[in-house]
């Protein structure tokens, strides 16, 4: 391979160490598959860095995650210098990072969601929001930064006796029981649905992402096709919502008892770390973790 790939990485959003590990990750995958891969840890002066690298690179591989970059905020500077990058475009990297815009670009597909409010503090404090149990998110964060279950009233009095953490909002969201089931897309396509075990957290946290041992995949999970099916088609029409390109996750929960399936969220740049779900999604499909990056390259484009 001639390509010269700039991986950036790092930057200084609250993930910036899951950021370190998925790109020198990719980098070392790159440089076993033969391409010239410069490394760059982002500033907030990143178009200088990009300036600077002799040869120009001919691609971007957008490590980065959090906010500004994966919010449309990089890729619309990448966008302007013209430089082809990996991952969705601004369009549908700002509307994925943004919960509410998603959870109603979902709805417009008729694409299940629990129901969900934007609320303030003083909204629970006086009764203006949903009862417990409920979860707080963050509306622009990812990889589970700042997420809250409240599952008693007790637990709700306990928050709110604390420092308030989530800013001047938060998208309250019903608790689902239930499985966590995640499915990735690549190009469009739905892989195959891989269900999350998290056996002493209760649910798919930063830890559980990230430590080792800190979660369990089930790949295929051990669901009937019927529901498989549903995950697949769901996870693809999200992508199609969007506006996706190149590889992304839908995440999922699933109450058997009630058959209902509810989409939470779709990740535009889904983590490439040792202990990551698409790697274990692309070695289903018979794909090493260096062809999936390898993939992704090839696929970089400057479409907004």
């Amino acid at each position: 391979m001639s390509k010269h790939v700039a991986v950036i990485l790092g930057g200084w959003s609250a993930e910036r160490e899951v950021s370190l590990s998925s790109g020198h990750e990719c980098a070392k995958a790159l440089r076993e598959k033969g391409y010239q891969v410069t490394e760059i840890d982002a500033t907030r002066d990143l178009a200088s860095q990009l300036v600077a690298i002799d040869p120009k690179p001919d691609v971007i591989f957008n490590a980065l995650h959090g906010r500004w970059g994966e919010d449309g905020a990089v890729q619309g500077l990448l966008e302007i210098m013209n430089i082809p990058y990996t991952h969705s475009g601004v369009r549908a990297s700002a509307i994925a990072m943004d919960k509410m815009s998603a959870k109603a670009m979902f709805a417009e597909y008729e694409i299940p969601c629990a129901h969900h409010v934007w609320v303030t503090r003083e909204d629970i404090a006086s009764g203006k929001a949903l009862p417990p149990p409920y979860v707080l998110k963050p509306n622009n964060e990812g990889s589970s930064v700042g997420v809250e279950i409240i599952l008693t009233a007790e637990e709700e009095q306990n928050m709110l006796a604390r420092d308030w953490v989530h800013g001047e909002g938060v998208m309250q969201e019903e608790f689902i029981p239930g499985r966590e089931m995640t499915v990735a897309v690549k190009d469009g396509e739905a892989m195959e649905v891989i269900e999350i075990l998290t056996g002493n957290h209760a649910f798919y946290d930063f830890e559980s992402k990230y430590a080792q041992g800190g979660s369990e995949h089930i790949v295929p999970a051990d669901i009937e096709g019927d529901l498989r099916d549903r995950l697949q088609r769901h996870a693809e029409e999200a992508y199609k919502a969007l506006g996706c390109r190149g590889v992304a996750r839908a995440d999922f929960r699933y109450d058997p008892e009630n058959d209902r399936l509810v989409i939470l969220e779709i990740n535009t740049q889904p983590g490439m770390t040792p202990t990551s779900l698409v790697p274990d999604a692309a070695r289903h499909d018979g794909m090493s973790f260096a062809d999936i990056v390898a993939w992704m390259v090839e696929d970089a484009s400057c479409e907004r």
